[in-house]
């Protein structure tokens, strides 16, 4: 690889860390739907046997959501908009499921798991878009107990497997269940961090049966971490500053957006996986 191409590469990481981290502090995610596809993209370069891209790019990808999620945390505390009440009730359980989830995910394939979640992408995408189902309710109150606890345990261990924050799965079940669009979305900030720091030391401690590129350490690409991460930092209260400058349908409408893009790139990728 020239000097060209390392440049290149570094301002593709360092932009690509831009980008995820306005969409991690406006829509309270950990900015993965962008950062996952482009480095596992980028991996080819550095010689990664295609079958451990995918696994590397989740790694690293919820490796950089640490700072990027802390950031966004902040700059949403700041405004009142994170829910203590939902936090304390869902993080145990959310921690074990996001480690539980990145063990399972580095010896598993991602054609199921692609599946699962674009179609749950697309269902809460369809649900945050239309005007008329803002009214849609399945409980009064975000659960708690060992319901809350089952739900904080699936997204976490979902996210996780997925190199994700959560926020595109928390953010819609929390407004389902009454809360406002705003304080759900600061309050998946959070549970970004919950999510990303077992998960990565999961995937760190993976041991891959295959040779991985120089700076890594199990799954997680330590280069690519040092490059994405100060990027998503500087831009993430950007994205949380946006976020309160629009309206409630506004917003609904930008996450169900989101939410529709995962869905037809992880529907994408998971037919492209099939040998027909």
């Amino acid at each position: 690889m020239t000097i060209t191409d390392l440049l290149t590469l570094g301002l593709a990481m360092l932009g690509t860390g831009m980008i995820g981290g306005v969409i991690a502090g406006m829509l309270g995610v950990g900015g993965g739907i962008v950062i996952v596809p482009v480095l596992e993209y980028m991996l080819r370069y550095a010689d990664v046997p295609v079958e451990w891209r995918m696994h590397i790019a989740v790694a690293t990808s919820l490796a950089t959501i640490i700072p990027t999620a802390l950031s966004s945390t902040r700059a949403h505390h700041k405004r009142g908009a994170v829910d203590m009440n939902i936090v304390r009730g869902w993080t145990i359980p959310m921690l074990i499921g996001s480690l539980a989830g990145a063990l399972l995910a580095s010896h598993a394939k991602s054609a199921v798991l692609t599946a699962v979640f674009g179609v749950v992408a697309l269902l809460m995408g369809i649900k945050m878009l239309l005007p008329m189902m803002d009214k849609i309710r399945v409980a009064d109150a975000v659960p708690r107990g060992i319901t809350g606890g089952t739900v904080a345990a699936f997204i976490g261990g979902i996210s996780s497997m997925m190199g994700i924050g959560g926020g595109s799965l928390s953010v819609p079940t929390m407004t389902m269940c009454g809360e406002s669009i705003h304080r759900a979305v600061g309050t998946a900030a959070l549970f970004g961090l919950v999510i990303a720091i077992p998960g990565t030391i999961g995937y760190l401690f993976a041991d891959p049966p295959a040779a991985m590129p120089w700076g890594n350490i199990g799954l997680v690409s330590l280069v690519g971490f040092a490059v994405i991460s100060p990027g998503s930092m500087l831009t993430a209260p950007l994205g949380a500053r946006l976020a309160h400058g629009l309206s409630r349908r506004a917003l609904s409408a930008v996450f169900g957006i989101f939410m529709l893009t995962v869905a037809v790139r992880m529907l994408y990728r998971t037919i492209s996986a099939w040998h027909w």
